[in-house]
């Protein structure tokens, strides 16, 4: 029997990342894959059954990860502008410091991949952010909203800046760098249209 080769494994996670953030899925394949790991296909299959096996694990894997990333320090009891606050901070942290996985998450949004991503990410999620909002509802900080309205609201503005950063421009082409100045400024805006 094979060991468990942990440094393979991670090999083949990260080059699989890179490839679908840089390449999307359609040009995804595992003989790409191997060369770009430095492993073997046979090695892969050691690991992963098939294509959809792997990429399903590793967008499993990455989106607990930024689940947990997502909720650091984060507890459903702050107030609403604290929590709110928190989570801009976690959000903004992970996206910046994780380029790959943020763009690899949305090739998977806009594939098949897709619901078990979300399903992954949605059970851990869903209680935690659900008795948030219920407390701050309950506390009159703001008024029951449908979710979309809701992280339309509270999260579109945040990635907008974060994609600015990326392209390294924001409209019209101007220059553009994600700051804390920023986003507290683009925060504040956002606290004024939610709270009471």
């Amino acid at each position: 029997m094979r060991y468990r080769d942990e440094n393979k494994i991670q090999a083949i996670r990260e080059s699989a990342i890179q490839m679908v953030a840089k390449d999307g899925l359609e040009n995804f394949g595992i003989n790409r894959l191997a060369k770009a790991a430095g492993v073997s296909p046979a090695t892969i299959y050691i690991y992963y059954k098939d294509k959809e096996d792997l990429l399903t694990s590793i967008s499993t894997e990455e989106g607990l990860r930024m689940t947990r990333a997502t909720l650091k320090n984060f507890d459903p009891e702050m107030t609403f502008k604290e929590g709110l606050w928190v989570q801009w901070k976690n959000r903004a942290a992970f996206a910046l410091d994780n380029h790959q996985s943020a763009n690899f998450f949305e090739q998977l949004r806009n594939s098949t991949y897709k619901d078990k991503m979300l399903e992954t990410i949605t059970m851990e999620f869903r209680k935690i952010m659900g008795d948030y909002i219920q407390n701050a509802v309950k506390r009159g900080e703001i008024s029951e909203m449908p979710l979309e309205v809701y992280w339309s609201v509270a999260f579109a503005p945040l990635y907008s800046l974060i994609k600015f950063h990326n392209e390294g421009q924001s409209l019209g082409g101007r220059k553009f760098k994600f700051s804390d100045k920023v986003m507290k400024q683009t925060f504040d805006c956002v606290i004024k249209g939610l709270m009471k």
